[in-house]
């Protein structure tokens, strides 16, 4: 997988984004106030993240997909050490990421790739999407706060 940065006048892989994230008013928010990286295979965008910057010293992950095509090939992880590796180059001294209770393969992931839990945000998700999110056969209520020291 080759990983660019994405250019402010390309349109954004939002199928891929909305796998990650349901709700389109939020992804074309933090888009816009983020860097998004895509991954390509064969010329094609096959993964997506979006690193955002919260303060001087810490960014966040804010989205990270890879087309369900291409799942269980590691494409997960080389997205989410290129986003580490982006954020230490531009500065960063850590990175955060969320995702939901019921998510249960990407808190695998992210704490296999170094990050720890660092909070729950109770109730995240149904306090911010208006439909229900079952994932997993769980309902996704909370949202599972790590943090990645650089």
């Amino acid at each position: 997988m080759d990983i660019r940065l994405l250019g402010r006048d390309e349109e954004l892989p939002m199928q891929l984004l909305l796998e990650a994230d349901p709700s389109e008013e939020l992804v074309r928010e933090y888009c816009a106030g983020g860097l998004v990286y895509a991954g390509e295979l064969a010329g094609e965008i096959a993964g997506v993240y979006v690193l955002s910057p919260l303060s001087n010293a810490a960014a966040e992950i804010k989205n990270i997909a890879v087309a369900e095509s291409v799942r269980g090939q590691g494409h997960g992880r080389k997205l989410l050490l290129h986003a580490l590796s982006e954020a230490e180059r531009l500065g960063f001294g850590n990175v955060e990421i969320g995702t939901g209770n019921s998510s249960l393969g990407q808190l695998a992931l992210y704490q296999k790739c170094g990050f720890r839990i660092d909070s729950v945000d109770r109730d995240f998700f149904t306090r911010n999407y208006p439909e229900p999110i079952i994932e997993n056969g769980i309902p996704c209520r909370d949202m599972i706060r790590l943090i990645y020291m650089i």
